[in-house]
């Protein structure tokens, strides 16, 4: 069972002179959030340039996929928008700047469409999800098709995969998530 909201996850930096040291997961920690969830993959994700945008991805059940997202070189715009049919919060979205400097971690419930934008060129982002990749249960929907707030100059195309350019608007979207409590909150 997982937290059924989105969570800004600051972990605490312990500093001195040499740099810092981090525990960007520990289980009794995120059980006390509230966050009770098994990971069982980590992928890591290079973005050579600026503006590179990936999403808006999920995994229908019985695949669905939890996710603990973090930037680990670079600065991203992250984003969860609300899929479950029935949530009173559905097709709202929250987005929070994960970077390298800030440390800062998003989790996002099964039940959410994930995304992100590069905001510098030579991002790397680590995620761990909930579930292993399969292919037959991906799905997604169009980065622009949901009123998110990318932070893109204007009149800006962000870099897109194939697969991203052709996904469904959501306007064509049917979920094949349900709501089971937690609408979406804004990120403290």
């Amino acid at each position: 069972m997982t937290a059924n909201t989105v969570r800004r996850i600051v972990p605490k930096r312990h500093v001195d002179e040499r740099g810092w040291l981090t525990e960007t997961y520990s289980d009794p920690a995120f059980a006390a959030l509230g966050i009770d969830c098994r990971f069982l993959q980590d992928n890591h994700v290079l973005s050579v340039s600026a503006f590179t945008l990936r999403g808006l991805h999920f995994q229908a059940p019985p695949r669905s996929q939890a996710k603990l997202v973090r930037c680990v070189r670079g600065c991203i715009f992250d984003v969860a928008v609300d899929i479950r049919r029935g949530s009173p919060t559905y097709g709202q979205w929250v987005g929070s700047e994960l970077s390298a400097a800030n440390g800062h971690q998003l989790f996002i419930p099964i039940g959410f469409a994930h995304g992100f934008v590069t905001l510098e060129s030579e991002c790397e982002v680590i995620y761990k999800c909930s579930d292993t990749y399969a292919p037959d249960h991906d799905g997604g929907i169009r980065w622009d098709s949901v009123g998110i707030a990318w932070p893109l100059q204007t009149g800006q195309a962000p870099i897109l995969s194939a697969k991203d350019r052709t996904l469904p608007l959501f306007s064509n979207f049917d979920s094949p998530l349900y709501y089971q409590g937690g609408p979406l909150t804004p990120l403290s």
